[in-house]
């Protein structure tokens, strides 16, 4: 059986960082580790994503932007790979990662094998799920498996959830799936209640209000969401209504329809 460097567990915290794919949240992950200023790792930026990479470059010191993705995983201890899923194989084909690195791969349905297979490494390879609330150091970060210095770094970042397997971490990439969802259901409330005669603005900043308090409850770890819900309703209340009438047993199923489709695509 073919040995990974897995087993080579590092106590020191990474120094040097490299992005390959600076998009969203790349962009997120070094404002999180240039969070309210401090010593944080010299980061080095792939020049894939360029309007972004030069913006963080100016802006930071320590940030710097390389000729080439060979370039940035030669500096770097650790290098995150946060390229787009379809174009993966067109960035990565024919870089040279020694085993000595570690390899963090944020693309969504790439799973360990593939990407070992496209870098041709026997580094360490670590998949997780950052959100951009990791720029607020404040996302729980979803990796697999876990590793020391990975989760340490996403510790400094709102915090690490490891998990054991790649079948709970595709459950974990599907959930993520849902957020724009979300939004797309309090903007479609916004508008209902500009189509009664509120104006949009005052909509925007009620509905934006109301599920910000829905936020910080949240925070109360303490209650599982099933209580939070019953917390937040009275029987036959208005709460209970649009639950029972709008998100009812079909609504559910077609939810939970959706989800298992894009697990499936995932695995």
């Amino acid at each position: 059986m073919e040995k990974h460097m897995e087993d080579d567990v590092r106590e020191d915290p990474v120094k040097r960082i490299g992005i390959i794919g600076v998009g969203e949240i790349g962009r997120a992950i070094v404002e999180g580790l240039r969070h309210a200023g401090g010593a944080s790792p010299e980061i080095f930026l792939s020049p894939r994503g360029a309007r972004t990479a030069a913006e963080l470059s100016e802006r930071y010191e320590g940030v710097q932007i390389c000729a080439d993705n060979q370039e940035v995983v030669d500096r770097s201890e650790l290098v995150i790979i946060a390229v787009r899923r379809q174009g993966h194989h067109e960035a990565l084909t024919g870089l040279k990662v020694d085993d000595d690195k570690i390899v963090v791969n944020l693309m969504a349905g790439v799973a360990t094998d593939d990407l070992r297979r496209t870098l041709a490494t026997g580094a360490p390879i670590v998949r997780a799920i950052p959100l951009p609330a990791v720029r607020e150091r404040r996302s729980v970060t979803v990796t697999c498996p876990s590793h020391p210095v990975v989760d340490a770094l996403f510790e400094q970042l709102g915090g690490a959830l490891p998990v054991t397997d790649e079948t709970a971490f595709n459950v974990f990439s599907a959930l993520t799936g849902t957020l724009t969802a979300h939004y797309t259901y309090l903007a479609t409330l916004t508008s209902w209640a500009a189509g009664h005669g509120i104006a949009p603005d005052a909509a925007d900043r009620y509905v934006r209000s109301l599920f910000q308090n829905v936020g910080r409850s949240l925070g109360d770890g303490t209650r599982p969401l099933h209580q939070l819900a019953a917390d937040h309703e009275t029987p036959k209340g208005n709460n209970e209504r649009i639950r029972t009438t709008w998100f009812d047993p079909a609504n559910a199923a077609a939810l939970t329809k959706a989800l298992d489709g894009l697990l499936t695509d995932l695995q």
